[in-house]
């Protein structure tokens, strides 16, 4: 089963790197607000170049004056299954998938969204299913903040690294 890895990136603003191991590479998006369980909501998922895998098991810090620059916590991973083949529901603009992970399982989906300026934007949605949670249920990332790599918070990385 390929892999997926979400790293809590806190650069120039805080934001959660999601990452599906597609064709030998990480397929990467920025989600901005960082995923949600709460069924239908939506999260903006900016596209963003493919990492290497070796990359999904990176926690610490970049430092200033790199590209990425600020602490990067391992939020969760796991495997990810596609719902048919992921190469093409890429290119098409909608993938379906299910997450096993520590902190996300279930099914989501990825739409990208109308074409607007040079980033390529697509929104990351939780599926109704029994991994969801209900709108008024407490924020998973408020609840669980700590990296599954270290235990730590990305504040604690962060101080640790200076």
């Amino acid at each position: 089963m390929p892999s997926f890895v979400v790293q809590k990136h806190a650069a120039r603003r805080l934001h959660y790197d999601f990452r599906l191991e597609v064709g030998g590479v990480l397929k990467s998006w920025a989600v901005t607000r960082g995923p949600s369980l709460v069924a239908g909501e939506k999260r903006l998922a900016i596209e963003v170049e493919d990492h290497a895998l070796s990359y999904g098991s990176f926690e610490g810090v970049i430092p200033a004056g790199s590209y990425g620059a600020g602490a990067v916590l391992l939020w969760d991973r796991g495997t990810w299954e596609p719902d048919g083949d992921p190469v093409a529901g890429l290119a098409a603009g909608l993938l379906r998938f299910h997450l096993d992970g520590a902190k996300l399982t279930g099914g989501w989906r990825l739409a990208r969204m109308a074409p607007r300026g040079r980033q390529v934007s697509w929104l990351l949605i939780k599926a109704a299913d029994a991994a969801a949670r209900p709108r008024d249920a407490p924020d998973l990332l408020e609840e669980c903040p700590l990296s599954v790599l270290s235990g730590r918070t990305i504040e604690a990385l962060a101080a640790d690294a200076s």
